[in-house]
């Protein structure tokens, strides 16, 4: 892997998952839950300053996209 996960706020990574075509269905608490058609994962993003980089390795792979495809889509 060329990069490496950057430290992103929830807010950021819910928004570069918008970017990629999916849906902020509600805000549960502490945490974003997005969804999009077609697809079978739901993604609970925590709303948090910093998103730990083990969490959002495994929202990246729910949502099955890659390393590369996600950090385009947060920039």
């Amino acid at each position: 892997m060329s990069e490496s996960i950057p430290l992103l706020s929830g807010r950021k990574v819910a928004q570069a998952f918008v970017r990629l075509g999916w849906t902020v269905a509600r805000q549960k608490g502490s945490h974003i839950i997005l969804v999009k058609s077609g697809h079978p994962a739901t993604l609970s993003v925590p709303d948090a300053r910093e998103v730990a980089r083990g969490t959002l390795r495994s929202l990246i792979q729910k949502a099955g996209v890659s390393l590369e495809e996600f950090i385009q889509a947060a920039d």
